[in-house]
Order: C-alpha cells, then structure tokens, then sequence
C-alpha cells in the first residue's frame, strides 16, 4: 500500500522559508508560499515590499539535511542592510527589522 507524505518532494538540499504574519483579528498564520518563492531571497523581497503586513517571525527548514531554525534576526538584520543601501523598504518591514533588532525606524 502507498502512503502519501505530509512533506513535499524537494529537491535535495533545498532550504525552505516561511512566515508567519500576524492578520489581527484573525490571528497569525504561515503565509501560504510557492515552492518556488520559498527562498530566503525571495522571503526578504516579499517583506521588504510589504507583501506581509505584519511579519513575526520567519523559519527556515531543510527535510533532506534534517533541520529547521528561527532566522527572523538574519532576515532582520539583512533588511536593514537592505534599508541602508537602497531606502526602499515598505513601513511594515522597518517595522519588523525596528522590533526585531530593537532599533527605531
């Protein structure tokens, strides 16, 4: 008999990177992601550009090297790299880094 996996067929080596945003009212949630669109590359693009409203915290995870961490600092930290180079940030992205690293925004 064959069973179906909870996890997705990946490529091996493949590291993947959630969101979890906070909705309010609704409360917080993994945003849904593309396994596409799941690079870090891709998370600090969709933070910097506002596509979260309010992100909490992001978590990468590797299946085939068997690991997940909590990178929200990284991410933090690369946005306001980001920030400082190009000032293109959306508010609720200074606001993630500003929370985050404890610094203003």
């Amino acid at each position: 008999m064959r069973t179906a996996t909870l996890v997705p067929k990946l490529t091996d080596g493949v590291t993947v990177y959630l969101v979890l945003n906070d909705f309010g009212p609704l409360g917080r949630a993994y945003v849904e992601t593309d396994e596409a669109k799941a690079s870090e590359r891709d998370v600090i693009s969709d933070i910097s550009s506002g596509q979260h409203s309010k992100p909490i915290r992001v978590v990468a995870f590797n299946t085939s090297e068997g690991w997940s961490r909590d990178v929200t600092e990284d991410i933090a930290e690369a946005l306001l790299e980001r920030d400082a180079s190009e000032n293109d940030l959306s508010q609720s992205a200074k606001t993630f880094f500003g929370r985050v690293l404890n610094t203003a925004t």
